[in-house]
C-alpha cells in the first residue's frame, strides 16, 4: 500500500480526537518505554511526549513515506519501519499505543496474545480502531469492488475489520487483569467537495487504489463518488455528517498465572 501523508493528514482535527480520548483514559505511573504501534506520520507521537515528556519512544510503521514525515515531525523519537503484525520490541515496555491501525492486521487472537507478550508486568496496552465497516460508505466500496467491471482486480483487497466486542473482551481478559472496553460514534460534520471521498481516499481506499492503474483510479472514482453523495447528502450549508464508529479498549497488567494448588 502506498499512503500519503498530506492526504491521511487533511481531516488531522477529527482523526486526532479518538486518540486524544484513549489517551486521556489512560491511568498509570508515568511510563519509561512507549510503543506508537502503527504511528502513520507521527501525529499522535508527539502528544505521547508532551503527556509523559521523560518516557523513551519508539514509532513502528511500514509506510516509509509516513515515517519520514513523523522524523520531521519528532527528530528525538526512534522509528522503526517493520511490518506491525510481525514486529516485537527487543525488552519489554510500560505502554503499548495504537491509533487506528491494528484492523490492517490480521488473526487478531494472536495478534493479541503477542501484544500482551510485548509488555512489562504492569505495562498498559490502548487501542483504538475504526469500527465503521458497516457504514453506507465502507458497504459501497465492497459492493463496487465487487461489481463485474472491478472484481477482477480488487478481488483481493482487503480494507481492515474489526471482531465484535464481546470477542475482544474474551481475548483480552485471557492475557489481562483489568480491561476497559467501549464504543463511541463520531458523527464528524466534513466540508468540501465529496469529502467522504477525500477522508476515505486517505486511509480506507488506499489498499484499492494500490491495486489499480492511475487510469483504472480514475475510473473507480467516478463511479465511487456519486455513490457516496448519494449516501451522505449536503446539508443546507454545504457540510456532509459523516457517523464513524470506534472501538476502544484499555488493557492493564498482563496475567501471570500460577497454577492452584491441589488438596
Amino acid at each position: 500500500m502506498s499512503w500519503s501523508p498530506d492526504r491521511y493528514l487533511g481531516f488531522h482535527d477529527l482523526r486526532l480526537r479518538p486518540a486524544l480520548d484513549l489517551m486521556g483514559r489512560i491511568s498509570m505511573t508515568p511510563p519509561r518505554t512507549i510503543v506508537d504501534l502503527g504511528c502513520g506520520p507521527g501525529n499522535v507521537s508527539p502528544l505521547l511526549l508532551q503527556r509523559w515528556p521523560d518516557a523513551n519512544l519508539t514509532g513502528v510503521d511500514q509506510s516509509a513515506a509516513m515515517l519520514a514525515r513523523a522524523r520531521a515531525v519528532l527528530p528525538r523519537a526512534q522509528w522503526v519501519e517493520a511490518d506491525i503484525s510481525s514486529w516485537h520490541p527487543d525488552a519489554p515496555v510500560d505502554l503499548v499505543f495504537s491509533n487506528a491501525a491494528l484492523h490492517w492486521v490480521g488473526d487478531h487472537p494472536a495478534l493479541f496474545a503477542r501484544l500482551a507478550a510485548m509488555l512489562g508486568p504492569d505495562g498498559v496496552l490502548a487501542v483504538q480502531m475504526p469500527a465503521n465497516f458497516s457504514a453506507p460508505s465502507h458497504r459501497l466500496i465492497r459492493e463496487l469492488a465487487a461489481s463485474a467491471e472491478w472484481k477482477g482486480a480488487l478481488t483481493q483487497v482487503r480494507m481492515g475489520e474489526v471482531l465484535e466486542p464481546d470477542a475482544y473482551q474474551s481475548l483480552l481478559s485471557a492475557h489481562f487483569e483489568e480491561l476497559d472496553l467501549w464504543e463511541a460514534t463520531y458523527y464528524q460534520r466534513l466540508s468540501g467537495e465529496h469529502a467522504v471521498f477525500e477522508w476515505l481516499a486517505g486511509s480506507t481506499l488506499v489498499p484499492y487504489f494500490a491495486c489499480l492503474s492511475e487510469a483504472q483510479t480514475r475510473a473507480f472514482v467516478s463511479q465511487l463518488k456519486p455513490m457516496l453523495a448519494s449516501a451522505y447528502p449536503a446539508r443546507p450549508d454545504g457540510s456532509v455528517l459523516f457517523p464513524f464508529k470506534r472501538l476502544f479498549m484499555l488493557a492493564r497488567g498482563p496475567v501471570h498465572r500460577v497454577p492452584r494448588e491441589t488438596c
